[in-house]
């Protein structure tokens, strides 16, 4: 682990990332000098900006502040999406810089309190910011490091008073086995990232490393995961430990009764839209029952939990025009927010504007990708956002809009955007790009 008791200043590489701009806003909370770089002038840097953080939009080492040339007493921090060729980062491995990876540095914040570390390839955002609301709404005043925007917090991060930390678990690069958890939650093991696994079975061995890290009867994973544990969770289940069963579309809201190991709680309400958001519930019940939360609590918590910016997201919501937004970005993500507008607004025309994100998850799910964008009416199709990687031969959107079967289809430049759009009634933009710039533009282009 990092040691901080010699550190006055933090420089983050990547620092508009959306989980090192959490670790950015507890060092500022902290008193430490906070400086960073980012590609982009993003809403999160202009944010961290305002709040006398120092941020670079060049790569330029000659520009970087003078106090942070002090390299004794800096440490930087960086993601692995920056390029390897980006100056900066190659500046500070040459100079000699202390340097470590986002993960790691959170492991160091997290590792003397209770912490609560939530994994999966879907879901492990809407279920961490939930349970961190759950745990404050019934006065445990937890911190929280979110891979989200929690509307509730207005953040990404909250800092609390209480020795317990919920911890968004990231997989990606093997980011999560730098944690200290004391419990933890697997929600899905699905195929991703393999540009740094290589194959679904060492992303799987991965979660097992990381399952290994807590203690027996400490883990709680989505019932028919292979994945030993003491709790397990699903949807309509008769084995589970943890159920939600009949469930139901009432007035735009989602019911259901929520089965766990002393009785059952009938009518419980999520008012986020889309079956996911109940299993995501369950989840974090499950989490919080287990810590010793009373069941109304909980369950009053998950009623009037607002949701997180950009998970099937309300941007227009009228009788004659609906625009949702989501950070969908998996071809079982697209899927299921797909279906969950089919379930909400089953008789309505529905537009998806997609941006495949990464060269490589788009070649290796390409099938995917157009099985489940295909479940649209109408497919407004970006092109790949690159973010840290080169264009692969063969690989791109045009290629991926051939397979998509439905007859409404075309490729789409975003500079386009909004006037390109075709006014059906449900639009919805999906993706993990750079695709929320667009969100602003094409709210007041439908509402105009």
């Amino acid at each position: 682990m990092i040691k901080l008791d010699d550190i006055e200043r933090i420089y983050f590489l990547g620092i508009g990332g959306i989980g090192m701009s959490a670790l950015a806003r507890y060092f500022l909370a902290n008193n430490f000098e906070v400086a960073g770089y980012d590609k982009g002038q993003s809403d999160i840097c202009i944010s961290l900006i305002n709040d006398s953080c120092q941020i670079l939009f060049d790569d330029d080492p000659r520009i970087i502040p003078t106090s942070f040339r002090e390299k004794n007493k800096t440490l930087v921090v960086y993601t692995p999406a920056i390029s390897k060729n980006n100056k900066l980062i190659k500046y500070f491995i040459d100079q000699d810089y202390l340097l470590c990876k986002r993960a790691e540095i959170l492991g160091t914040i997290t590792q003397n309190l209770e912490c609560l570390a939530i994994a999966g390839t879907h879901g492990k955002t809407t279920i961490s910011s939930l349970l961190a609301y759950i745990l404050s709404d019934n006065l445990i005043d937890c911190s929280a490091f979110l891979g989200g925007i929690a509307t509730d917090f207005d953040s990404n991060l909250k800092i609390g008073s209480a020795d317990v930390a919920v911890v968004e678990a990231d997989e990606f690069d093997r980011s999560f086995l730098k944690l200290s958890p004391n419990w933890a939650l697997i929600s899905s093991m699905d195929a991703d990232h393999l540009d740094i696994y290589g194959t679904a079975h060492n992303l799987v061995e991965s979660f097992r490393l990381f399952s290994d890290m807590v203690e027996d009867g400490n883990l709680i994973v989505k019932e028919g995961l292979d994945m030993p544990s003491k709790y397990t969770y699903a949807l309509g289940s008769d084995t589970a430990d943890f159920s939600a069963k009949n469930i139901r579309v009432e007035g735009g809201a989602y019911y259901f009764d929520l089965v766990y190991p002393k009785g059952v709680c009938e009518n419980v309400i999520t008012g986020l839209p889309g079956i996911h958001n109940v299993e995501n519930a369950l989840a974090a019940f499950s989490m919080a029952y287990i810590q010793g939360l009373s069941v109304s609590g909980i369950v009053d918590s998950i009623a009037s939990f607002s949701g997180v910016k950009r998970r099937f997201e309300y941007h227009v919501k009228t009788d004659n025009q609906i625009y949702i937004d989501d950070y969908a970005h998996h071809p079982k993500e697209i899927e299921v927010a797909i279906r969950s507008v089919r379930d909400l607004y089953p008789n309505k025309e529905l537009t998806v504007i997609f941006q495949p994100h990464l060269f490589t998850r788009t070649r290796d799910f390409m099938d995917d990708f157009a099985k489940s964008l295909s479940f649209a009416d109408h497919v407004m199709l970006l092109n790949v956002y690159p973010a840290r990687e080169l264009p692969i031969e063969g690989v791109n959107s045009q290629v991926l809009l051939n397979k998509i079967t439905v007859k409404n289809k075309g490729l789409y430049d975003k500079s386009k955007f909004p006037e390109a759009i075709d006014k059906s009634p449900i639009i919805m933009t999906l993706g993990a790009g750079d695709i929320d710039e667009l969100i602003q533009p094409i709210k007041a282009y439908l509402v105009s």
